[in-house]
């Protein structure tokens, strides 16, 4: 129901969830969690307390971790920190690139309950790091390290959003999607644009990791929907790639810091599923960033350091 996760008015929102999407989505869930559950509980929470722990053991300064949805929650998690009678909060977004459905739901939910527990307390935000060279360089490194050497491509695949969240997002109204090279024709849409954030950590990383442009490729999964998502889909490009002589496929996923469903059961599973039943002969899927050392020296980093916070989460 969070309007910026399905962009339609209350009561269409409304209609899609209780008709649409509670009748068939839960179950349907529940048997992939069922898939990946660790014996210690959720892959991505296991994952995201090894980061906070790790993090904590680094720095001088209390470390809370929250989830938007479900629990802990940020009320919770900001109740933790202000127990402690801290006067500023640093805010991590863990999404290197920015969505409305993603960042900014996140921070106005961060913003609401600041500005009623504690409104004295400053609060700032990291903004998106998808184009911070040190963020860049972890990542590569972590995909250099995993991929094996004789594989034929490596695919990003990221998570999809609705054509309409990026055109929405675009402050010149006539760039996004307007054209197919529209991000990487200049404009002020880039700096708020989910696209031209993904295809650029892409670029980047694939130049440091050597790969001319035959060898590397972006996609994005997990659509909802019959409204179109940023194309291609990953399903349809596992689906044809062994067709056109890609049969050794890695598979990085630039859009999660932490494996969870969308990596482990709709990747590893569902998509190793569809690329062999292809003709594909192997795939070797990235883990994520998860609590790797380099991950965690980084996010360390930006603590004590922030990155200066980015002029769309000014009003966010």
């Amino acid at each position: 129901m969070d309007p910026a996760v399905i962009d339609s008015p209350w009561l269409v929102r409304a209609l899609v969830v209780n008709a649409f999407i509670l009748p068939f989505r839960p179950r349907r869930s529940a048997a992939a969690y069922r898939s990946i559950w660790q014996p210690n509980g959720s892959p991505l929470l296991v994952h995201s307390r090894a980061l906070r722990d790790s993090v904590a053991k680094r720095i001088d300064m209390p470390v809370a971790l929250a989830m938007r949805y479900g629990e802990p929650s940020i009320e919770r998690a900001l109740q933790e920190l202000l127990d402690l009678d801290v006067d500023e909060i640093l805010l991590l977004p863990l999404y290197p690139q920015h969505a409305a459905s993603t960042r900014t739901t996140t921070i106005v939910r961060t913003r609401e309950l600041i500005g009623r527990m504690a409104p004295r307390v400053s609060l700032r935000v990291l903004p998106p790091f998808y184009d911070d060279a040190d963020y860049q360089r972890v990542l590569a490194e972590s995909i250099a390290s995993a991929i094996p050497d004789n594989f034929d491509l490596l695919l990003f695949s990221f998570h999809g959003l609705p054509e309409r969240h990026v055109t929405r997002e675009d402050p010149t109204g006539n760039h996004c999607l307007r054209r197919d090279d529209c991000c990487e024709v200049p404009s002020p849409a880039h700096a708020s644009c989910y696209r031209h954030h993904c295809r650029t950590t892409a670029r980047t990383v694939a130049a440091q990791l050597s790969l001319d442009g035959s060898r590397w490729h972006v996609s994005f999964q997990s659509r909802l929907g019959r409204l179109p998502w940023l194309a291609p889909y990953t399903d349809r490009v596992l689906a044809d790639l062994p067709r056109r002589g890609i049969r050794r496929l890695a598979i990085a996923c630039p859009a999660f810091v932490a494996d969870n469903l969308e990596t482990l059961e709709e990747v590893d599973i569902a998509g190793r599923e569809i690329f062999m039943a292809a003709g594909g002969e192997s795939l070797s899927v990235v883990p994520c960033l998860n609590a790797n050392e380099d991950w965690v020296q980084l996010v360390s980093k930006w603590c004590v350091h922030p990155l200066p916070e980015a002029a769309i989460d000014t009003h966010a």
